[in-house]
């Protein structure tokens, strides 16, 4: 989601420190630790990313209806990509983030709304290539968003609309290398979603969605510009329902675009992600639902490739 580059980062941290000065060189003599810091802010920023959905998100909730959600999230990886180049197997990054969200199905005109916020917040730490990076840890930006269904049948069909909002109130240092929370810009994306039945047991969310930046005025120690172009994200969850109250997923997604600019100065990052998982989800009992869900990136272009992600959400209806 930050989207920093190589040459960005290079600029930022010409020497992240000891450990990284005994990281060696690539073939033909450029320093790895001074890109290993830099390619690593797409994986880092890519833990509170909003616009990711759990299977079932878009099924669709009477008005009147309020959820309460708390999320935990693990991620960690250790080999580095660079243009589609592996460029060091000793870069590890291990990520701990948690969000808060609150959602309100109300009705407007016949049509249901969410309208909804969340609030991610956490811990990154780097290790090996890249143990020299600093990293400003803590509370991040808040998001707003605000699902429409747009159309809903008694066969659970649904096709939804959300649009999403990032505000610059999470902790941002721009002499830090790694602000995998507060990006100090806005951003927005819009999102659509169809909920598709396939018999009796099996239903297949579509998701895709584009996002925009804004820029960031004060990145890196000189103050620089930091502009970044739309991306798109495409996601499927195959489900499959033992029961009312019990449902396996597998999903796929697909995420590319997001090319970065420093003061007008192309980097050459474009992103390109694919992602596969295995979930559950189980009513505890009513009102309350636990889902989990185990994951890795299949392909990187640009970053550190996640071997494991782990996702906890705890759902409260009242």
């Amino acid at each position: 989601m930050i989207g920093q580059s190589m040459q960005a980062l290079a600029r930022k941290c010409p020497d992240t420190g000891p450990q990284n000065r005994r990281a060696g060189r690539r073939p033909g003599g450029r320093p790895v630790a001074h890109m290993l810091a830099a390619v690593a802010v797409t994986f880092a920023s890519q833990q509170a990313c909003a616009v990711s959905v759990d299977a079932g998100d878009y099924d669709y909730v009477p008005a009147g209806t309020r959820l309460g959600l708390l999320y935990y999230q693990y991620s960690s990886g250790d080999t580095l990509y660079a243009g589609g180049h592996r460029v060091s197997d000793n870069a590890g990054v291990r990520a701990q983030v948690g969000i808060l969200r609150a959602v309100k199905y109300v009705d407007i005109g016949g049509i249901t709304v969410a309208p909804q916020f969340l609030l991610p917040f956490g811990s990154v730490q780097t290790a090996g290539d890249l143990g020299g990076a600093s990293v400003r840890n803590g509370v991040g930006d808040l998001i707003l968003a605000s699902t429409v269904f747009l159309y809903k049948d008694e066969r659970r069909r649904v096709l939804g609309v959300t649009p999403w909002l990032w505000l610059p109130t999470g902790q941002y240092d721009r002499h830090r290398t790694l602000n995998p929370f507060g990006e100090n810009r806005w951003k927005f994306a819009l999102q659509a979603a169809g909920v598709l039945p396939l018999g009796e047991s099996f239903t297949l969310d579509l998701v895709g969605d584009v996002q925009f930046y804004g820029d960031n005025r004060d990145f890196g120690p000189g103050s620089q510009t930091l502009s970044q172009r739309r991306s798109w994200d495409l996601q499927s969850h195959l489900r499959y329902h033992l029961s009312p109250a019990t449902a396996f997923s597998v999903s796929l997604s697909q995420l590319s675009g997001g090319e970065t600019e420093v003061d007008g100065v192309a980097q050459n990052d474009r992103q390109r992600r694919s992602r596969a998982s295995i979930g559950a989800s189980h009513f505890l009992a009513p009102g309350w639902q636990v889902l989990g869900t185990l994951g890795k990136d299949l392909t990187v272009d640009n970053g550190v490739r996640e071997d494991v992600r782990v996702n906890l959400r705890l759902l409260n209806v009242f």
